[in-house]
């Protein structure tokens, strides 16, 4: 029976890295030249993806009996799979394309560093260690997963609007952005080399750039929202199950230090986000989101990797 789910696993995985290939393919050429029919091959390859990479969590759960969560493998094939499935939810409610390409490289980059980067021991279904054994806590684990995929997105979203914001159109426009993106040009001059028919292409541009930021400004917001939500509760959850396991709700072990920063850089972007009165994300909230991208891989595989702590599914060290 263990060889049945072991091949099940594997042709599972296989297909599903193919597809995922594919499917980012096809998004990041929609990126450049806005072709729907890139955009549509993307979206139908990754209902293929998904649902294998959904079988292969499920053969792998009924195999171990728990959650497959147990080692950075699972782990890393969970967050792949939170990202498809951000990916086929974004493409029901918004098909523009935009958050796909970041959600099926995402997808494609996670399986293939766990299928392709960690040894093949380390792949293998593993006991859990007593800790984790209460299904409790393992709503504590899915819960912190769910919170990096969906931060990585929007944090991910966030650098790629950064570099609109400094993008080189700005070179040729004096413009309030806030305003702009809002449809209502107040304060705009054109500069002197570019004649009447260059402005109206220019401005052609720009308005496909303001509708750019609205669109990526809206899945950075939902995105991180919906992360930091995840993160609070795994957080907490943790800290009420880290009594229970370890005597102690806080311990400053590594990856709860690296929490304790990532946590409070996205709280930081949301007040900002919220609190502007324009609605829009605008470079200050662009620029605490995107730093967010590197604390979050810092504090699922950063601390990881080094097996340090008692949160670690290390092999580095």
């Amino acid at each position: 029976m263990t060889y049945t789910y072991t091949d099940i696993e594997q042709t599972l995985i296989h297909i599903s890295f193919l597809m995922l290939f594919f499917a980012t393919s096809f998004n990041l050429t929609n990126l450049f030249y806005e072709s729907d029919k890139s955009n549509r091959l993307g979206a139908k390859i990754m209902t293929i993806a998904s649902p294998c990479t959904t079988g292969f969590l499920v053969a792998r759960w009924f195999q171990t009996k728990h959650l497959p969560l147990s080692n950075l493998y699972e782990s890393s094939m969970f967050i792949s799979w939170n990202f498809s499935l951000l990916y086929l939810i974004s493409e029901v409610r918004n098909q523009n394309g935009l958050s796909g390409a970041v959600t099926a490289p995402g997808a494609m980059l996670t399986h293939a560093s766990a299928t392709l980067g960690l040894p093949e021991e380390m792949q293998q279904p593993t006991p859990l260690v007593p800790a984790l054994q209460p299904h409790r806590l393992m709503t504590h684990v899915s819960a912190m997963l769910l919170s990096y995929a969906t931060l990585l997105c929007g944090s991910l979203s966030a650098i790629i609007l950064s570099s609109i914001f400094r993008g080189k159109l700005k070179n040729y426009f004096v413009f309030d952005s806030r305003r702009v993106c809002n449809k209502r040009i107040t304060s705009l001059k054109v500069s002197s080399e570019f004649d009447a028919r260059n402005f109206s292409h220019l401005l052609s541009l720009n308005s496909k750039k303001c509708q750019l930021i609205n669109q990526l400004d809206k899945w950075v917001y939902q995105s991180i929202s919906l992360g930091f939500s995840s993160s609070t509760i795994g957080i907490l959850s943790g800290a009420v199950w880290a009594n229970e396991a370890w005597g102690s709700y806080w311990s400053w072990d590594p990856k709860e230090t690296w929490a304790s920063v990532t946590w409070p850089t996205h709280a930081t972007y949301l007040h900002t986000r919220i609190t502007n009165t324009n609605k829009q994300m605008g470079e200050g909230p662009a620029t605490a989101a995107s730093t967010g991208f590197l604390l979050v891989w810092i504090c699922f595989l950063g601390v990881n990797l080094l097996g340090v702590g008692l949160h670690n599914y290390g092999w580095l060290v």
